[in-house]
């Protein structure tokens, strides 16, 4: 039996799957990962500005104008779509077997494919308020704002997107939950994550069984933890296990 034949296996014999992902899921719908030798971080060495600090909240708010230029054209991908591994994540969760997604990324890709129960650890682009009244704004307001700081309709006021910048707090609702749904899982997946971000990598840490599943295609300090390890890209993984448990 193959690495691929064995999920497929244990995903049939589970009842509470937890996916917990990084940015590497979303690289096959298009969406460059930050940390890897293509990503952000090392194609705009051009900028006087080194990406983590454009995206840290003092940074924001001294440069709102710089933030968002970078955000709109580096950070929105609005062509993206669900690929195969997060299709078969909405199909585990439609028939009962997952019970939670864990996802460090803000794309809102699990929730185009179908899936309910997604934390979002770092927030979501596709929400938006404003600094000043709080008021709801969509994505498209924030793209198709006139000027390149968006602002409130109601109060003028900057509206943020609802992502965690660097020097901000993640949610502690949505790290209860998360550790929470970890902890109680009967089969953990960890999917396209280096598992370097911190704190949200220490949160598989939590899980309980003795079924951990790590793909991602290059190495992590957690491959020798694992009971199982694929390094191969994790759409075309899932793509395969996907029609593997149809048979």
């Amino acid at each position: 039996m193959n690495a691929k034949e064995q999920l497929a296996l244990w995903i049939k014999e589970s009842r509470k799957i937890v996916f917990f992902g990084g940015a590497g899921i979303s690289t096959e719908s298009g969406i460059p990962d930050f940390r890897s030798a293509a990503g952000i971080y090392q194609t705009e060495k051009e900028s006087p500005y080194a990406p983590e600090e454009i995206l840290s909240r003092p940074f924001f708010n001294r440069h709102p104008e710089v933030f968002f230029d970078f955000y709109k054209t580096k950070m929105i991908h609005p062509e993206a779509r669900p690929n195969s591994a997060h299709k078969l994540l909405a199909d585990l969760e439609e028939r009962g077997q997952l019970s939670a997604v864990v996802t460090q990324n803000i794309d809102g890709l699990h929730q185009m494919a179908g899936n309910k129960h997604v934390l979002e650890l770092h927030g979501s682009i596709h929400r938006n308020y404003c600094m000043d009244c709080s008021r709801f704004h969509s994505l498209d307001d924030v793209m198709t704002s006139s000027e390149i700081v968006p602002r409130c309709k109601e109060c003028g006021g900057i509206v943020k997107p609802d992502v965690v910048l660097y020097g901000e707090s993640l949610d502690d609702e949505v790290i209860r939950d998360s550790v929470k749904a970890i902890a109680e899982a009967d089969l953990l997946l960890i999917g396209g994550t280096s598992l370097t971000v911190q704190p949200a990598a220490h949160f598989v840490t939590y899980f309980q069984g003795d079924r951990t599943v790590l793909l991602n295609a290059s190495s992590t300090a957690f491959d020798h933890q694992a009971d199982l390890l694929i390094t191969e890209p994790i759409g075309a993984v899932l793509g395969e296990v996907s029609e593997l448990l149809k048979h």
